[in-house]
């Protein structure tokens, strides 16, 4: 990818996570995603197609002030890693739903640079973030295929 084009795809990614990063950090992030029966939680997981029984699901396990807390420790410590962590160098798909509110267009076509495997791009027209929730069927299909081209 030409530096331009990189700088762009690594501008785009580091936009995206410091917001998310931001609204983490606060003193009692657990608190302000479950507050309101998961209100914030729930609209994000809405707006980008995941379906009730889903959200529920997953509330089911993380809507607890300790499991999300664990869960959103996550973004906290990806804060703290500031310099290259190198190429990947394993097997890599990445499945991204072209919906995503979060991780825009450049940034996901960019990965395929901080790759040094085999990479398989695949896009999910109107899917959003939480592929998994909005087509399983697709993403497992993705997954077998990947896992049976590359078997450890």
């Amino acid at each position: 990818m030409p530096s331009i084009a990189r700088c762009k795809c690594l501008t785009e990614i580091r936009r995206s996570a410091r917001g998310i990063t931001r609204r983490f950090s606060n003193p009692a992030p657990a608190d302000v995603v479950l507050a309101d029966d998961a209100k914030w939680l729930r609209e994000r997981w809405a707006m980008n197609g995941v379906p009730d029984a889903a959200m529920n699901e997953h509330l089911g396990v993380l809507g607890n002030r300790a499991a999300m807390e664990g869960a959103l420790a996550w973004y906290r410590a990806r804060g703290a890693i500031r310099g290259p962590l190198g190429p990947i160098r394993v097997p890599t798909l990445y499945i991204w739903g072209d919906a995503d509110d979060t991780v825009g267009r450049v940034a996901a076509e960019g990965t395929v640079d901080f790759v040094a495997a085999p990479y398989r791009f695949e896009v999910l027209p109107g899917v959003g973030h939480f592929a998994a929730d909005q087509s399983p069927e697709r993403v497992s299909e993705l997954l077998l295929a990947h896992v049976a081209a590359y078997p450890v």
